[in-house]
């Protein structure tokens, strides 16, 4: 190994140079590493978890064994895995705790080398204390990506701000049947929505120095049935044209720096060992160039559950050639199994130095392997303590100073849950006008965690611990409608609960009900892991019909007579029956966070005009499945099928108090050639007597295709904002590149032909269609390709 001289003449190896480029800087490194020392780095470490209380993580039970750190630490460490998610702890503790690990970790091997630390962060930093912000699927239902960018950039710095290098977000799964659990970590049913908004949310986190994780390459969401872990018989085009469109945009335009294999097999080949999806595709054809982590557990199932591995060793290698670089959560497949399989030579140790290789890399650019590395990561330099003493400082001494819920996380948290409120029905009774006597009711109605999702902390890791405070400010719906309505008479009732069978309280409800001049109706979810709720990982539903007895709730309040709001905080959407049709409102908010309940009681009031879009189709039935509106003409209701999939509200969908008049359609351009674009301008004018905001959607739709097409997709979209009376002119310029699909032969092709172009409120409000024509010759196109509109508002 040749040692160089920096600029204050001290000599340094090759690894730890800053002048050289960081693949020499790996390739130097693993040219002094034992085959130990190389794969200790291509693992993570999960301290402190436990199954007890239930698991975080799919079969956890079974995969958990504890690890002897003092036999690990002499060859290095990969990852650490959860340093704050995984049990309550202050944030400057946790910090604290976590310096002293790397610390421990850099003096134990013999190249200095820290872990890289690693969290969940998909609806905010898993920490406890840390701000709760909407779930991704609020996300979507806000149509605003950079608003997202700007959440994700507050997650980033607070995550940064502690040590930790690596978010697993965001999710990239496209909904294709609303029963899965984790729909409430999806964006939407839509992969340009899922697309743009999750392009926003890698590039707010990645500004923030922390490394972005897409999630779950790719498929997951397809399973039959909506089940998690189970099989997906898709087919390539599917694939190729829904599901890996929103990866496909985020790596080009966000430039993640990680992705994480899914659990999922497709027509029979493993994700974790898919060379032709991890490799050919993702790095030959997309010229990725960071790391590929393991879904927990993941490499393990390719013998527990996929059954195309015999032992271990065997899994490790499937991995390593599928072109897998990081086993998370913990040391397992990527340990000793791997260490035999490469001294037998059933795994070449090409595969492992060229994963090692990748991971270096990454340690590199983080200054990770910088000879002047600092353990003390930017809050606890803040507090004004001296680092020299952080050993000796008796335990709490630095508790609760570290804030990583300010005023301006909040505040942020506000805005994003305000614009994803969607207001689904309304017959004049919205917004509320100083009603005497108001009753809340319903198991949501004041229940804290009723706003939190499944990987938010308080439910993910907190119900693990009840006795610990919930170390944010959650008010409940009950509290804010109380404060929204200070003049207001305010009762309550639960009814029911979420999901229990006991129908005791709906009397109480019903007489509460026939007293008051309004019912808000709380119902929807409880989230949770693995059926520990009704919404989250592993919480599947049979039916999209309301959990428990909510629907018989409902239908004895719709019975009262008293106007009834139903207010939905749930996880993702349900049949919602006689409410469709008799309800004074319907309010959807897919679990709004911290702030949810303010935003949500804003939109009651009238102090919020509502803004937000279904990012899912809610079903007319809660047994007919998908209702997604991205579907086939045979996939839609017909005269030869008993059951409709029609949906109640379409993707798109949300009201606004006040009125938009579309009109002056220009049709600037027409006719294209295959290579060419279409130009059109229109105006949008506020016809109302508020402020509000309109979000003009662009759908296409391709009469006659050589292969099967969805009827309509979206391909553009344009949030506008416009006080009462203000127009906006609108230039689209709409490339033929988004008119491609995937062909017979496997190509993505833009074809010859008519197209309409639908400008429209949602999937089922078009306010215009045009028709467009495409000449010339079928045309080839690659990922090199157009992917948005240009529309410019004037």
């Amino acid at each position: 190994m040749r040692e160089r001289v920096n600029t204050t003449r001290t000599a340094v190896p090759d690894w730890q140079d800053t002048s050289l480029p960081a693949g020499e800087r790996a390739d130097a490194l693993i040219a002094a590493m034992t085959l130990r020392e190389k794969l200790a780095q291509l693992v993570g470490v999960w301290v402190g978890a436990s199954a007890d209380g239930g698991e975080v993580a799919p079969y956890q039970h079974d995969m958990e064994e504890p690890v002897d750190l003092d036999a690990l630490l002499p060859y290095g460490l990969g990852q650490l895995t959860r340093p704050f998610g995984t049990t309550p702890i202050d944030p400057a503790l946790g910090a604290v705790s976590l310096m002293r690990s790397q610390r421990r970790i850099a003096a134990a091997n013999r190249f200095g080398i820290p872990a890289l630390a690693h969290e969940e962060c998909l609806a905010g930093f898993a920490a406890w204390g840390a701000t709760a912000y909407p779930v991704p699927l609020s996300w979507g239902a806000t149509f605003n990506p950079e608003l997202v960018r700007a959440m994700a950039a507050a997650i980033g710095r607070d995550m940064r701000a502690v040590g930790v290098h690596q978010g697993l977000a965001p999710v990239l799964d496209v909904v294709r049947d609303a029963r899965w659990g984790r729909v409430e970590e999806t964006i939407g049913e839509d992969p340009y929505l899922v697309g743009t908004i999750a392009t926003g949310y890698v590039l707010g986190l990645e500004s923030a120095g922390i490394v972005a994780t897409l999630k779950h390459f790719a498929g997951y969401s397809a399973s039959v049935a909506g089940r998690n872990l189970a099989p997906v018989p898709m087919g390539p085009r599917e694939r190729a044209d829904v599901i890996l469109p929103p990866f496909e945009m985020a790596l080009r335009e966000g430039r993640p720096r990680s992705v994480m294999s899914a659990y999922t097999d497709t027509d029979g080949i493993p994700s974790a060992a898919d060379q032709e999806l991890l490799t050919t595709l993702l790095r030959d054809v997309w010229g990725f160039t960071g790391t590929v982590v393991a879904d927990y557990f993941g490499i393990a199932f390719l013998r527990t559950l996929h059954g195309v591995a015999a032992d271990l060793g065997d899994a490790a290698g499937l991995a390593l050639a599928g072109g897998v670089d990081v086993e998370l959560p913990t040391v397992k497949a990527f340990g000793e199994p791997l260490l035999a399989a490469v001294g037998s030579g059933a795994v070449p140790e090409r595969l492992v130095d060229r994963a090692l290789r990748r991971v270096l890399v990454q340690k590199a650019e983080l200054g990770l392997l910088d000879p002047d590395w600092n353990p003390v990561p930017p809050a606890l330099a803040g507090t004004g303590t001296d680092p020299a003493t952080y050993d000796t400082l008796p335990p709490g001494a630095l508790r609760g100073r570290i804030d990583l819920d300010p005023a301006a996380n909040r505040a942020l948290a506000e805005e994003v849950a305000e614009q994803a409120v969607v207001l689904l029905r309304n017959d004049g009774t919205l917004p509320l006008d100083r009603p005497g006597r108001i009753a809340v009711i319903g198991p949501n109605a004041d229940t804290p965690r009723a706003l939190l999702g499944c990987y938010a902390f308080p439910v993910h890791v907190g119900g693990k611990h009840p006795q610990v405070p919930l170390g944010i400010d959650l008010p409940t719906l009950l509290d804010q409608v109380s404060a929204e309505f200070p003049d207001s008479e305010v009762v309550t009732a639960p009814g029911t609960t979420v999901d229990g069978g006991d129908a005791s309280g709906i009397a109480e409800a019903v007489e509460l009900a026939r007293g008051a001049d309004v019912v808000l109706l709380a119902l929807g979810d409880r989230a949770g892991l693995f059926g520990r709720g009704t919404s989250g990982e592993g919480c599947d539903a049979e039916s999209l019909e309301l959990p428990g007895l909510q629907q018989q709730l409902l239908d004895a309040l719709l019975d009262a007579g008293t106007p009834v709001v139903v207010v939905l905080l749930a996880g993702r959407p349900y049949a919602l029956g006689r409410a469709v049709g008799e309800a004074a409102g319907i309010v959807q908010s897919f679990f709004p966070g911290e702030a949810g309940a303010r935003a949500v009681a804003g939109v009651i009031g009238g102090r919020i005009n509502p803004s937000g879009r279904l990012p899912v189709s809610v079903p007319g039935r809660p047994g007919v499945q998908p209702s997604t509106y991205l579907a086939a003409r045979l996939a839609q209701a017909s005269d030869v099928s008993s059951t409709d999939p029609t949906p109640a509200y379409g993707f798109g969908h949300g009201l606004s108090y006040t009125d938009f008049d579309w009109s002056d359609l220009q049709l600037l351009q027409d006719t294209a050639d295959t290579a060419g674009e279409f130009r059109i301008a229109l105006t949008v004018r506020n016809t109302g007597r508020r402020s509000g905001t309109e979000v003009v959607q662009l759908y296409l739709h391709d009469p006659v295709a050589s292969v099967v097409q969805p009827v309509q997709r979206l391909v553009g979209y344009r949030r506008i904002t416009l006080d009462p009376g203000e127009r906006s002119r609108l230039r689209i310029t709409l490339p033929a590149d988004l008119a491609s699909f995937t062909g017979r032969e496997g190509r993505r092709i833009v074809e010859p032909g008519d197209l309409e172009l639908r400008l429209a409120a949602s999937s089922t409000e078009t306010r215009h269609a045009v028709r467009l024509t495409l000449t010339g010759p079928v045309r080839t196109v690659d990922h090199t390709r157009r992917l948005h509109p240009e529309i410019t508002a004037g």
